[in-house]
């Protein structure tokens, strides 16, 4: 029997010796002859253009068959005819033709660390000493000599691809590519907090957690230090309205079938501002303030307040943006903005 690949050229040979009273009047060759019906290749539709018979010096005839496939399978014969009508021959058995396709099988599931071994297979033996040549994502990786098998070991996401694997001389029958995938639990776990800017008291603060992981993770838990058990779940996690009992430093955890991870801390907090430390002052009791600065002595304005210079009220001497005035002095103290004063109790 030979085994070939589907879409490979192959060559057949036969030869024959007859009675020297005989003349051989025409050979040809022939598949899945019987009693009945014995087609000439040359002559046979399926055949038609990848089909040639030569004879060399030795008396050798040679069947060249070009881009086989599957219904190329049978048994093939060399038949001959002589001057005397009923000195027929046919050489019976013949050559029994298999046409195989590579398939690749990997294990059902790979997880990380581990060491899989990955098969070339055929449905016959091809003939001959095989050398196979193995690729991942179309790039060869390595070869091995007389064995179907490769041996990936302690494999990780770095391995993840599409392999294929081709008989060394006809490495343009290559197998169908197989995905492989490695599975492996949670790592480079990370929080990002949004807003991401600063966070003011009221604000609704959302943080989200994400991960690398095969498969991804499902479950995710998030916990505040110096609290033993969670806070909340799910991928996001938000806080309505923040106050400072929110502030501390959080973390999730990640995890799927084959383990868990957490991330590391990140730190949450407000910057406050209250605004019952402020008092607004007309600007009649501002001009008035302002007029005591070119007394030799300064006396606080009542109730203990500090005034604000009006000097610096520039936007860039604000605390809030809601708070800025115009720099502008008027004529009329009435048209000029209030002024607010910090108590320094």
């Amino acid at each position: 029997m030979k085994c070939v690949l589907k879409g490979s050229t192959i060559n057949v040979s036969g030869t024959y010796t007859l009675p020297n009273n005989l003349t051989v009047t025409q050979t040809f060759w022939t598949v899945n002859p019987s009693k009945n019906k014995i087609i000439n290749l040359l002559a046979h539709p399926v055949y038609r253009g990848r089909v040639q018979v030569f004879k060399n010096q030795d008396g050798m005839i040679f069947l060249h068959l070009s881009y086989v496939t599957h219904e190329y399978e049978g048994m093939y014969c060399l038949r001959i005819l002589t001057n005397e009508k009923d000195e027929r021959f046919l050489g019976f058995p013949g050559i029994e033709l298999k046409v195989t396709e590579l398939r690749l099988e990997i294990p059902a599931e790979i997880i990380e660390g581990e060491s899989p071994v990955l098969f070339c297979k055929t449905t016959c033996d091809l003939s001959g000493k095989t050398e196979f040549t193995w690729y991942k994502n179309g790039k060869r990786l390595s070869e091995s000599i007389g064995s179907n098998q490769l041996l990936l070991q302690s494999v990780s996401s770095d391995d993840t691809g599409n392999y294929s694997c081709a008989v060394r001389d006809q490495k343009h029958l290559p197998s169908p590519a197989v995905s492989l995938s490695v599975r492996y639990p949670p790592k480079n776990i990370s929080v990002s907090i949004s807003p991401s800017a600063e966070i003011v008291e009221g604000d609704s603060v959302t943080l989200s957690c994400s991960s690398d992981s095969n498969p991804p993770a499902l479950n995710f838990s998030w916990f505040k230090e110096n609290q033993s058990s969670a806070v909340g779940s799910g991928q996001s996690f938000s806080i309505s309205s923040f106050n400072s009992s929110h502030s501390g430093r959080y973390y999730c955890e990640a995890q799927n079938k084959h383990g868990s991870q957490r991330s590391e801390s990140v730190s949450v907090s407000s910057n406050s501002f209250s605004f019952s430390h402020l008092k607004r002052v007309t600007s009649s009791e501002e001009l008035n303030h302002r007029g005591s600065r070119h007394s030799k002595t300064l006396e606080a304005p009542e109730d203990a307040y500090m005034t604000l210079d009006p000097k610096s009220r520039c936007s860039e001497y604000d605390t809030l943006d809601n708070m800025k005035r115009s720099c502008e002095n008027t004529d009329d103290p009435d048209d000029q903005d209030p002024t607010y004063y910090n108590i320094v109790q």
